[in-house]
């Protein structure tokens, strides 16, 4: 593995689940950062848990950058040695039409790419995809999924699993970064690291999307109970140590998709009422099937190209939900 240089990074999104918590793990490996936050007033109301992190004071810079504007990540992208591009819009209530949250999402991505290439001094960006651009598709015919296959368009707009113009901006958007990469592959190194649903303890005092979605049994939401018939879902603190080492291992390029465990409704209903008697967790009335769920056969999905750059997961998935729930306790929501 190369020697890293430890010059700043650029995290976009950093007021985010994810990345926050990279924040916090690379000021604590000796990184200097630089993170982007959106300029409306909701995103700047309240971020001492990034200013308070432990090094923050001396090497951590908020800017304020719009992907609905890409040229406004040129000073925070400015002077920095790599870029993880985390941020995303998060249009999860279907407010905004498909198409503006994919206008945005591309091109915003796309600015934030030619930036990366006209600074002189970024060597490699890590894009966080999403498996909604890898899972919905007719899978007759295939045994194993991996990295080179994609989610049809189509078949995701149908899905009630989701909304269309999160998965829809999430595929395309991949596909663009990828596109980038090999086009530029002499000059920028790109990486895009496909995640399942992430889960663990947070930093920001609101609930993250995909925590709620996760503790949607014990939070009572009968709707997004439905979405959880088969999960992969991978610990925060997974991720983000994959992110960092793929960014430091000089190997490490194109698309990869992260680590993950599956489980099934019943069996996370199971683990929880187990651990957890005190939430009283029943199967909603109306998830017929949930019972049966577990004798359906699902995609075998693969992560054998990240395991063999030599990576590992380190929490499973009683950890994921022990650490989400004492985070949940302790800002109050359970």
């Amino acid at each position: 593995m190369e020697v890293v240089d430890k010059g700043p990074v650029c995290v976009t999104g950093g007021n985010g689940f994810i990345g926050s918590w990279l924040i916090m793990r690379l000021l604590q490996q000796g990184y200097s950062v630089h993170t982007t936050v959106r300029s409306n007033p909701e995103s700047n109301k309240d971020l001492s848990y990034l200013r308070n992190l432990p090094g923050a004071p001396e090497r951590l810079q908020i800017f304020k950058a719009d992907l609905e504007v890409p040229d406004s990540f040129k000073e925070a992208i400015e002077g920095c040695v790599g870029v993880f591009h985390v941020a995303h819009p998060m249009d999860m209530r279907g407010e905004q039409p498909e198409e503006v949250v994919t206008k945005w999402a591309v091109e915003g991505t796309q600015g934030i790419l030619r930036t990366c290439l006209s600074s002189n001094t970024v060597k490699k960006l890590i894009f966080t995809s999403s498996l909604a651009a890898v899972m919905f598709k007719n899978f007759k015919g295939i045994e194993t999924v991996d990295e080179t296959i994609w989610s049809d368009l189509e078949i995701g707009r149908s899905s009630p699993a989701l909304r269309s113009s999160y998965f829809v901006s999430k595929t395309l958007t991949e596909k663009a970064v990828l596109e980038f990469g090999k086009e530029n592959e002499t000059k920028l190194k790109v990486v895009s690291f496909v995640l399942p649903l992430v889960g663990g303890p947070f930093l920001a005092p609101k609930m993250p999307a995909a925590i709620s979605l996760a503790l949607s049994l014990i939070l009572g939401d009968e709707s997004q109970c439905k979405i959880l018939r088969n999960t992969y879902m991978v610990h925060v603190e997974d991720v983000t140590r994959a992110l960092i080492f793929l960014f430091e291992n000089s190997n490490a390029k194109g698309r990869l998709i992260c680590g993950f465990h599956q489980v099934t409704f019943q069996q996370l209903h199971q683990m929880i009422s187990q651990k957890y008697p005190q939430y009283h967790i029943a199967i909603p009335d109306n998830f017929m099937g949930a019972k049966d769920n577990d004798k359906k056969k699902y995609p075998c999905l693969s992560y054998k190209k990240l395991r063999d750059t030599g990576f590992e997961l380190r929490y499973g998935v009683e950890d994921i939900y022990d650490d989400a729930i004492k985070s949940c306790k302790d800002k109050g929501f359970l």
